[in-house]
C-alpha cells in the first residue's frame, strides 16, 4: 500500500515496471525481487519451525504453526475429502506465499525502497501461480484417471465436436480469471486505500491497515480455496 501512496505522492505509475538488472536476458522488476526475498523468508521460517519438532508440541511456535496447518487441513478435507492430505503441501504453499505477498505493502516505507513492490499487485505474478495451478489440475487429473481424464472435454460423445472447444476454452479461462481476481483485488484494493490515505491522512490510516490485513487473508484464502476445487474437480469420481 505505501509503495502505491509513495507513487501517487511523486506522480509516477511506473515503479512496479521499473528493470532493476538483467538475469540471464531477462529484465528483473521490484516484484521479482520482492517475491524472491518473500520465498527466502519462507524456506527459512520453514527450516526454524521443522528442525526442533517434537511429538508432543513443547513450544508456542510449533503449537501456533500446527494449529494453523490442523485448521487449513480440515477446511480443505471439505472440498477435497480424505485425500486433502496430498495435496497440502502445494496448496499450504500458495496460502503463505500469497498472504505474505499481499501484506509486504503494509511493511512501513515500503515504498520508498528500491527494489520493493508487494508481488501480488502484479498481473505477471499472479499469472505465474495461475498457470502453477492449471498444470496442477492437468497433472492430478491425469494421474488420477490416466487418458480418461480428458474425456469431460467431449462428454457427451454425440456433442464433440461443439463441445471439444468450449471445453478448452474454459479450461484456459480458469487460470486467468484466477489471477485477473487476485491481481485486481490487490492492486485496485491498495491504489484506492493509497489514495484514501493521501486525502485524510489524520482519520483513516488505522481502519485502512485494519481492511488491508482484512483483504489480503481473504484474498489468499480466495485463490488457494479455487485451486482446491479445481484439483477436487479434476480428479472427482464420475457417478
Amino acid at each position: 500500500m505505501t509503495e502505491f501512496m509513495s507513487a501517487a505522492a511523486e506522480g509516477t505509475g511506473d515503479h512496479g515496471s521499473e528493470v532493476l538488472f538483467t538475469l540471464f536476458g531477462l529484465d528483473v522488476t521490484p516484484a521479482i525481487t520482492t517475491m524472491w526475498a518473500i520465498m527466502a523468508l519462507i524456506i527459512i521460517f520453514s527450516f526454524i519451525v521443522t528442525r526442533t519438532l517434537e511429538r508432543v508440541p513443547r513450544t508456542r511456535l510449533q503449537a501456533a504453526v500446527e494449529l494453523i496447518f490442523e485448521s487449513l487441513e480440515e477446511l480443505f478435507k471439505g472440498i477435497l475429502g480424505d485425500r486433502a492430505r496430498g495435496y497440502l503441501p502445494l496448496l499450504i504453499s500458495f496460502f503463505l506465499f500469497i498472504v505474505v505477498s499481499n501484506y509486504s505493502g503494509l511493511i512501513p516505507g515500503a515504498g520508498h525502497f528500491k527494489g520493493f513492490l508487494a508481488p501480488t499487485s502484479r498481473w505477471g505474478v499472479t499469472a505465474g501461480l495461475a498457470v502453477i495451478v492449471f498444470f496442477s489440475q492437468q497433472y492430478f487429473g491425469i494421474k488420477e484417471k490416466g487418458l480418461g481424464y480428458f474425456k469431460h472435454f467431449v462428454d457427451p460423445p454425440f456433442l464433440a465436436p461443439l463441445m471439444l472447444p468450449l471445453g478448452i476454452l474454459e479450461e484456459l479461462v480458469k487460470p486467468f480469471s484466477l489471477s485477473l481476481r487476485l491481481f485486481a483485488n490487490i492492486f485496485g484494493g491498495e491504489t484506492v486505500l493509497a489514495a484514501l490515505l493521501l486525502t485524510l491522512p489524520v482519520l483513516v490510516p488505522i481502519s485502512v491497515l485494519a481492511l488491508e490485513v482484512i483483504f489480503g487473508l481473504v484474498q489468499a484464502m480466495i485463490f488457494t480455496m479455487l485451486a482446491a476445487v479445481y484439483f477436487a474437480n479434476a480428479t472427482a469420481e464420475e457417478h
